[in-house]
């Protein structure tokens, strides 16, 4: 198991372990990152794309664009061009609210239902092989800890 200081070729130690903490989690973050748009790429998806479809799938209702990008994991700058090339796809439909037309709201088609369908299996699978050797324990206090890192900042 290579250490971060190994993976990026550090010739120095790390100043504080508060900094070597916190880079390991945006490198992990990174390989977690990579790993899925590999994952993705032959169904012609990014990672942004993946994480609208399922937003709007668990939503079970239509949702305005800003509803979307608050729900998003990873925040996508531009969610209305995202959202121009899913429509274009036709993985989502978009129409405007009948009370104020400034709002548009998409859904989830059927056609983009049934491409989650397909890859859900892949994620499945690829989730339980990464932490396969961690048990539910390790699981639940890596998730707390995650969960505890990210609650000063935000």
């Amino acid at each position: 198991m290579a250490k971060l200081a190994e993976e990026i070729k550090m010739t120095t130690p790390f100043s504080l372990l508060e900094e070597e903490a916190s880079l390991s989690i945006v490198r992990t973050a990174d390989v977690l990152f990579q790993r899925m748009a590999e994952l993705l790429k032959p169904f012609d998806l990014s990672s942004s794309q993946y994480n609208v479809l399922r937003i709007l799938r668990g939503a079970k209702d239509a949702l305005a664009c800003g509803q979307i990008a608050e729900r998003m994991v990873s925040r996508d700058p531009d969610i209305t061009r995202l959202l121009d090339r899913m429509e274009t796809r036709r993985l989502i439909s978009r129409t405007r609210d009948g009370q104020d037309r400034r709002v548009v709201k998409a859904r989830i088609t059927a056609r983009g239902l049934s491409l989650l369908e397909e890859i859900q299996p892949l994620i499945v699978a690829y989730h339980r092989g990464q932490f396969a050797g961690f048990g539910e324990k390790k699981l639940k206090q890596l998730v707390e800890w995650m969960e505890q890192v990210r609650e000063p900042v935000q």
